[in-house]
């Protein structure tokens, strides 16, 4: 198994080491724009394997996506960072040209790769990746809605005072502050609705902090943050690489799942080693739904964008 991962900044960086930690890949490669980073990165990795007990040949390379041929997976996380008040809207027109150049030349090298995007706006880029690729819709992943659910769980444990790896709980719809949708009606601590234990007010908190999540950490550290991230895509490619079927909330094309077209949305699928496998269907409720077909409004929307850049 060979996987790539392009762009050696903290989110790749830390992407990467992830999966080497995990022994996901006989070889990674790290590649970046900027000369040395990634080999750099790669280099210092390299030196934690004695310590660390993995086996995983690490190869850094500025900018020569011949090292990168043959990979089964490629994680894409170039692109710019969001800065203190900025919105991940207002990336499109530097990021789009930037994963368009990087998909191109990712997939010259190893065409039967599954692409998995991290790069911000994220369900815009999903979408720009399956509407210039030609790849199969399944081979298609964007990565947001796992790491949003993962923002759900820690603060649900914070106010139930619980360990997060007891519960279940997904958010669904854009990876954006005022599209991403927290469907606390459906989370579970050990089987039992968390909405037995939470207050009106602290669902709503709860949700309300699980939306800002990204933004919250942009202001304290004044970029994006890079841990979860990083973590959230080694569990998206652990499913992937061992073939573990989990149920993870992930950009994917819709095609009348979940009453929408022509569009790439987080939602619950499966994932294993073809790549998202099947998508499960939630029974919304009326307002669920209008919040749902609202956020999606708001991503296709950022999606025209890209007819102008």
């Amino acid at each position: 198994m060979k996987i790539t991962v392009v762009g050696a900044g903290a989110v790749g960086a830390t992407c990467a080491d992830n999966i080497v930690r995990k022994e996901l890949a006989h070889e990674l490669v790290l590649l970046d724009i900027k000369e040395g980073l990634a080999e750099g990165k790669a280099l210092d990795m390299t030196q934690t394997a004695a310590l660390l007990g993995f086996d995983t040949r690490i190869t850094g390379s500025t900018n020569d996506y011949a090292k990168t041929a043959n990979s089964d997976v490629v994680i894409i996380t170039s692109g710019l960072p969001r800065k203190p008040g900025m919105t991940r809207e207002e990336l499109i027109g530097t990021n789009a040209g930037i994963v368009k150049g990087v998909t191109e030349n990712l997939l010259r090298n190893s065409p039967d790769a599954i692409v998995i995007i991290v790069s911000n706006p994220m369900d815009t880029m999903t979408y720009l990746t399956l509407q210039t690729s030609g790849l199969p819709k399944r081979r298609i992943i964007g990565m947001g809605g796992i790491l949003d659910s993962a923002r759900f769980k820690c603060y649900l444990s914070q106010h139930l005072d619980c360990s997060p790896n007891d519960l279940n709980a997904v958010v669904v719809g854009g990876h954006g502050d005022t599209t991403m949708i927290p469907l606390i009606r459906f989370a579970t601590w050990n089987s039992v609705p968390v909405t037995k234990f939470l207050s009106e007010d602290q669902q709503k908190k709860i949700v309300a902090d699980t939306m800002v999540g990204g933004a919250t950490l942009t202001k304290l550290i004044g970029t994006s943050a890079w841990y979860a991230p990083g973590a959230a895509v080694a569990a998206l490619v652990e499913s992937i690489v061992r073939d573990e079927k989990k149920l993870f909330t992930c950009c994917v094309s819709l095609e009348g799942e979940w009453g929408q077209n022509d569009i790439c949305l987080g939602v619950p699928v499966v994932i294993g080693r073809s790549g998202w496998e099947k998508i499960v269907d939630f029974d919304l409720n009326e307002e669920e739904k209008a919040t749902f077909n609202k956020s999606a409004d708001a991503v296709r929307s950022m999606n025209d964008v890209l007819k102008t850049v």
